[in-house]
């Protein structure tokens, strides 16, 4: 009888330690996938590359699936984007003049769609949230925004609207585009540039203007763009990065020049008015900027300082604070020069840099509660050479699961 007993007791433990073990193993999540645009090399002519990886919903580390990487369909890609449903990637190639569409595949694999070739260098592209309208902003010597339309498998169609970015009072002034914004709503697209005939540093100097702007744009029902009242505003000296907050009150741009992080209240007409007390500091050359699904935490990238910068958004106003970690310093550290920022969509619990010269991504775990930072399992990831953007999505069946306050 007693040996009975013990052979139950036998079984039962057997019976837990494979449950535990299965347990153990189905914590191994892959949570979000990470696109990551690279050059293949640093010669002349080096094809681009997009590396994806796999986060670890634990842990947040990077995984490399079986297919890790496939050519951009150009050279020295420079933006990604992706739509609203996590099914298609865009690629904006400067080398070749080349905006280049993905499908995503459930299992994060890229199959390359279509493209198109622009009149000149693209330097940044972005989607709007109704998955129909595609931005692109291009130009090395002079700025154009132009806007694709897009079809229901994400093709990219023929040109819905164009404009050139030009200073009034300055129109000789050369303009060169940095970033792209879409509202959440879709109803203003904003555009950052600097004026390169006022801000030259090391080069001549032709002109008297401001340096740095922010073009705004209403779309139309048509997609027709119409500049926004008192467009363009002032936007420091050299603006790099730029973000809007998923309630569509407020824009944030990054002073590279400066070393500001420069907020805006967006009105109802979409005219942007500067926020009380800003600018607001942030550490050496930044660039990347990203805020958090909920709308609560914003982090930028700073590239001489290889480091980040997070604050805290106070929800009435947009007002932008330091946080502080548990070293009482509001930097928390990356490998050399990350250029670009983003935080996972499906919890909103990893932020990732990608690192130009690191030739890596760095991972942080993100403190939902206080919105402090530590680094992840084994980070910095390597990458291939040179990376210049990444972007994020949900995996498979895990919707986005931040809630808005």
């Amino acid at each position: 009888m007693k040996l009975r007993k013990l052979s139950q007791l036998a079984l039962v433990s057997m019976i837990g330690l494979i449950v535990a073990t299965l347990l153990t193993a189905c914590q191994l999540v892959t949570i979000d996938y990470v696109f990551v645009a690279c050059s293949a090399g640093t010669s002349p002519g080096s094809a681009g590359m997009i590396y994806t990886y796999n986060v670890d919903s634990q842990s947040g580390a990077l995984r490399q699936p079986p297919r890790p990487l496939v050519p951009s369909g150009g050279t020295n890609p420079v933006s990604l984007a992706v739509t609203t449903d996590y099914l298609n990637l865009y690629v904006a190639n400067q080398g070749n003049n080349s905006i280049v569409h993905f499908y995503i595949a459930v299992s994060g694999a890229l199959t390359k769609k279509d493209s198109i070739t622009t009149s000149t260098p693209p330097v940044a592209v972005a989607v709007n949230s109704n998955n129909n309208l595609l931005y692109v902003i291009s130009g090395t010597t002079s700025a154009t925004l132009t806007e694709y339309s897009l079809g229901k498998d994400g093709s990219i169609g023929s040109i819905v609207a164009q404009t050139s970015l030009v200073l009034p009072g300055f129109t000789s002034d050369t303009i060169l585009p940095a970033a792209i914004s879409v509202e959440p709503n879709n109803k203003f697209v904003y555009v950052s540039a600097y004026d390169e005939s006022a801000y030259n540093p090391g080069g001549p100097v032709s002109s008297t203007a401001n340096p740095g702007w922010v073009f705004g744009y209403a779309v139309g029902s048509n997609g027709s763009l119409t500049p926004t009242p008192n467009s363009p505003y002032q936007a420091g000296v050299r603006p790099s990065g730029m973000v809007p907050d998923p309630t569509n009150r407020f824009l944030y741009i990054t002073d590279y020049a400066s070393n500001d992080l420069i907020g805006y209240q967006i009105q109802t007409n979409g005219v942007l008015t500067f926020l009380v007390n800003g600018p607001f500091k942030t550490g050496n050359e930044p660039s990347g900027v990203t805020i958090d699904p909920r709308g609560i935490y914003l982090y930028v990238s700073n590239e001489l300082d290889s480091s980040v910068t997070g604050y805290i958004i106070a929800l009435p106003t947009g007002t932008p604070s330091a946080l502080v970690n548990s070293n009482a310093s509001a930097i928390y550290a990356t490998d050399t020069q990350p250029v670009a920022i983003t935080v996972d969509p499906a919890l909103g619990r990893f932020v990732f840099t990608a690192n130009h010269l690191g030739d890596s991504v760095s991972g942080f775990f993100l403190n939902p509660d206080s919105g402090v930072l530590t680094q992840s399992l084994q980070t910095p990831y390597p990458t291939g050479a040179l990376p210049t953007a990444l972007v994020s999505i949900p995996h498979g069946n895990h919707s986005i699961q931040a809630v808005f306050p």
